[in-house]
């Protein structure tokens, strides 16, 4: 009997309820409790094992998991060259550099010399590595933003989402370590022997991912208003036109960017779209 595929998610954290909405989305059937590590996808050979964030890479590395739901920020600091397949479009941050608001310091080579106190030592060092500039990396764990007013640090490098907090700490950002969101990851030996199982999971996901930026459109309109409605839907390919009974009407449906609709709906109408729609799309498979 083969053995169940495994997926790794964070059991907490910022994509902890992401990720169990994804695969939700996906159509997988399970339940989870706070204290449940692992659930049986009962309509898919699945288990998902709820784990801390830090340690899923090393639970898909040593091969307890065959794939690992992670962030690109977790993945730089592990120094892991595991592989990530897909991209999940959540979780969205930035590992950057900040400085005190009242800092003279405007660029980062203007830290040379000076401390940088971060929870992502590895991916700090790094960066700064890289680019050519010494600086003393202090490594901490937790409320790395308090670290400059208690005269631990010059400088931090941690994640941003929206820089509230770092302004709240009166921070400001002057560069940018990194871009992080949500990633699949796969242990590249079961990426190998279960490439076939991977691929379906793989699948199930990109299919949600692609269908939560798209909306359907669907309009009746005069078919004489047909070139001017194609020039205005930018969709997944070439609209549908379908002939209506009423002669020289047809209807025309249409995948279109989620974000575009509203903007789009008032050109529709003025080139002589009618009874439109916009509906939701559940999955959308490429």
């Amino acid at each position: 009997m083969t053995e169940r595929l495994r997926l790794a998610i964070p059991n907490k954290g910022r994509l902890a309820e992401p990720s169990i909405a994804l695969l939700r989305d996906a159509g997988m059937l399970f339940d989870e409790h706070d204290r449940r590590l692992v659930a049986h996808v009962e309509n898919l050979e699945l288990d998902i094992l709820f784990i801390r964030a830090t340690d899923i890479i090393e639970f898909v590395e040593d091969g307890v998991a065959d794939l690992g739901i992670t962030g690109v920020d977790l993945l730089a600091e592990s120094e892991s060259s595991l592989p990530a397949i897909r991209e999940l479009d959540y979780g969205h941050c930035r590992l950057a550099v900040a400085v005190p608001m009242t800092s003279t310091h405007t660029t980062v080579e203007d830290l040379a010399g000076l401390r940088v106190a971060t929870s992502h030592p590895n991916a700090a060092r790094a960066y700064f590595a890289g680019i050519g500039v010494a600086v003393d990396v202090i490594p901490l764990s937790g409320a790395v933003e308090v670290a400059p007013n208690l005269g631990l640090a010059d400088a931090i490098v941690d994640l941003v989402s929206t820089g509230s907090t770092l302004a709240m700490n009166g921070l400001r950002p002057i560069a940018d370590v990194l871009a992080s969101q949500a990633i699949l990851v796969a242990q590249p030996a079961s990426a190998t022997q279960r490439s076939a199982e991977i691929a379906a999971v793989d699948t199930m996901l990109a299919s949600v991912i692609a269908a939560r930026g798209r909306k359907y459109l669907m309009m009746n309109a005069p078919l004489a208003h047909l070139a001017e409605l194609r020039s205005l839907l930018p969709g997944l390919g070439s609209p549908s036109v379908i002939p209506l009974a009423q002669e020289g009407m047809i209807a025309i449906h249409s995948v279109v960017g989620a974000n575009d609709v509203w903007a789009l709906l008032p050109r529709l109408k003025a080139a002589g779209a009618s009874g439109i729609l916009v509906v939701p799309i559940e999955k959308i498979v490429a």
